[in-house]
């Protein structure tokens, strides 16, 4: 059990949680809904870090945002980004699994979680421009909705939820 925290498995940790925090930012849950772990629908996707779930997320997400069929086309955008955001981030865990943890250094340990932290924020800005079309195009009750799932579960929130 010792070698519970090898560096490549600090450097995700480490990055997940940095990611973390920037993508609970941008999808927070709708207030009054919960699931049995106390996080809110869209929290507990937004936060998962498990690739198999990124449908999940993206049905949750797609409810409590109160997708009309009338935005399923800038929906699939967003949809589709949070696809390619996992499947990258699942490509750059692939690779690190690859190296065998006694040899990495240091400075291997820092560069994997630059490496981590970069593909986040990537994935963040692909989805925020995908996004933002979708937002543009909602009627004011629906921006208000998606305000309020946002705000609802914000990064300064995030260290209460653990």
């Amino acid at each position: 059990m010792t070698n519970l925290f090898t560096p490549l498995a600090r450097s995700v940790a480490i990055a997940s949680l940095a990611g973390t925090a920037l993508i609970v930012g941008t999808f927070g849950p709708a207030a009054a809904q919960t699931t049995p772990t106390n996080k809110p629908p869209a929290a507990a996707a937004a936060t998962s870090s498990k690739p198999e779930t990124v449908e999940q997320r993206i049905s949750q997400l797609k409810t409590a945002l109160k997708i009309t069929p009338d935005q399923e086309s800038k929906w699939n955008s967003v949809a589709q980004a949070m696809r390619e955001n996992a499947a990258s981030m699942e490509k750059l865990v692939a690779s690190k699994r690859a190296i065998a943890p006694a040899s990495m250094t240091a400075v291997d340990d820092l560069k994997t979680y630059q490496e981590f932290t970069q593909a986040r924020l990537d994935g963040l800005k692909n989805l925020t421009s995908s996004f933002k079309s979708l937002y543009d195009s909602m009627p004011a009750d629906q921006k208000k909705n998606a305000d309020q799932v946002f705000r609802s579960y914000g990064p300064t929130n995030s260290g209460s939820q653990g």
